[in-house]
């Protein structure tokens, strides 16, 4: 390892570089956006001109409901990377989340990875990270109210990843006291603490736990785009045959059950997990998230365009959803969320 690398940041740059290909994705499951299409509203009467997307997400406004979801931070590359899409994001008025921040925790050599977020982005949400393993083993919080102030964080997003803990050779399994510890830390932080899996869905039944906790945001993070049982499966040598390359509850099935507890609970539903499109944002959208979130085509588009084709991407992807909305005779995305979409076995 290089000076000031430490297992941490070899392991990001492991994950880095898997997830810049396509060789990381579930095999035989999907998202399960496919499964459901538009209710085609042939008088429609919506002025497409004057469709907003303008919203306030942790007391910011911001242009369009979209967050580039946590990617990196803590290893040489991600500098660059943030820099980029900090720039983006700022551009777009968008928020965005850093990559797991236990990196920063170890060793100053890579702060700057974190704080250029904030230099290049000085108005819109941030989210920090870091994961539920360590917050479990916490005695005091004092650490992770240091990663805020680090990036001057909006929120502090706890990601869930049991199954890629269970896979990683190196994973940390045990996590006695973490819903404990969250009822604490939400109390301690002066900022809200949001919640993510990495791929694998958020039920319904955990969603209201986290929620009782005092959690204020769930993006449920779906099987169907990246699965980190499947990175940890790779640097362990296996292959997407393995058992357990596909374990996860589909993205769509997570939005459609945890859109449910707003009847009893304010808190804002983050769609997220193989949202690689226009169309699939809008049936997120359509399913009750009221952000989408996107990690691995928006990095994939950075590597291949930089900044500018993100802001490009992020644009043509709301730009469709404009379409979708005026096809769906939906002014507002408040109005796209009342029974503008259907299950296509109930169309035959």
């Amino acid at each position: 390892m290089k000076n000031g690398e430490s297992k941490t940041s070899k392991r990001k740059k492991e994950h880095l570089e898997l997830c810049l290909t396509d060789a990381v994705s579930f095999k035989n499951k999907t998202s399960g956006f496919e499964k459901y299409d538009f209710l085609h509203y042939a008088i429609s009467e919506v002025d497409i001109t004057k469709i907003k997307f303008e919203t306030k997400f942790l007391n910011k406004k911001i242009t369009y409901p979209f967050l580039i979801s946590s990617m990196t931070g803590g290893i040489d590359a991600s500098e660059s990377i943030n820099a980029k899409l900090s720039v983006a994001a700022n551009e777009l008025n968008i928020a965005l989340g850093v990559g797991s921040q236990r990196q920063a925790l170890e060793n100053k050599s890579f702060h700057n990875t974190y704080k250029i977020i904030r230099q290049n982005a000085p108005g819109i949400p941030i989210l920090g990270n870091i994961g539920a393993a360590q917050i479990a083993e916490m005695k005091s919080f004092k650490e992770v109210q240091y990663l805020v102030d680090l990036v001057e964080a909006d929120a502090m997003v706890i990601h869930l990843n049991p199954g890629q803990e269970l896979m990683q050779p190196e994973g940390d399994i045990l996590q006695k006291g973490l819903l404990k510890n969250i009822r604490k830390l939400v109390k301690y932080l002066n900022v809200p603490v949001l919640v993510k899996e990495v791929g694998a869905g958020i039920s319904k039944p955990v969603a209201r736990r986290l929620l009782e906790a005092g959690v204020k945001g769930i993006d449920v993070a779906g099987a169907g785009g990246t699965s980190w049982t499947g990175v940890e499966i790779l640097r362990n040598n296996g292959n997407n045959s393995h058992e357990f390359w596909d374990w996860g509850l589909p993205t769509s099935y997570c939005i459609k059950e945890v859109n449910h507890l707003k009847k009893k609970y304010k808190f804002v539903l983050i769609g997220s997990g193989g949202i690689n499109s226009g169309i699939e944002a809008a049936k997120a959208f359509a399913l009750g998230s009221d952000i989408v979130a996107s990690a691995k085509v928006i990095l994939q588009e950075l590597d291949k365009n930089g900044a500018e084709g993100v802001v490009k991407l992020v644009n043509q992807w709301f730009d469709t959803i404009r379409k979708i909305m005026y096809l769906t005779g939906s002014s507002s995305l408040r109005e796209l969320r009342k029974n503008k979409i259907i299950e296509k076995e109930n169309l035959y």
